[in-house]
């Protein structure tokens, strides 16, 4: 079983910038795709972003595409998302996800098929 750590949340003002880091430990990253999911005060957990086991596949939400990038580290089991041109309406709590996968570069949108989630990191962007 993987056990999921984020950090890197805080609040920032509208058009900055913020690292959020995603550690793993009891297992290695590299047989999991990972995914970036969010969840605002009363509303639904939603997808944010993905990536497959080797970094070679990605997907976005349509809301943050071009504004955020997903990457991992697997030597160090760790995976990135980089927010950058940020809005208040991306103030959220954020969480990542794994799923066991095997030599598949297939990334995934729903939050039902991440078997692994974290504890989630704030993120506040004020106007």
């Amino acid at each position: 079983q993987v056990q999921l750590v984020e950090s890197g949340g805080g609040s920032v003002q509208a058009g900055g910038s913020l690292r959020l880091s995603c550690a793993a430990s009891g297992r290695t990253l590299s047989r999991y795709a990972m995914g970036w999911f969010r969840q605002a005060p009363g509303k639904e957990r939603e997808f944010v972003a993905s990536i497959s086991w080797s970094g070679t596949s990605t997907d976005y939400a349509d809301s943050v595409k071009g504004r955020f990038t997903i990457s991992r580290n697997n030597a160090q089991d760790t995976v990135y998302l980089q927010m950058n041109s940020l809005k208040p309406e991306d103030t959220a709590v954020y969480y990542c996800a794994a799923k066991p996968t095997i030599l598949s570069d297939r990334v995934y949108r729903l939050s039902n098929t991440y078997a692994n989630w974290g504890q989630g990191t704030q993120v506040t962007v004020s106007s």
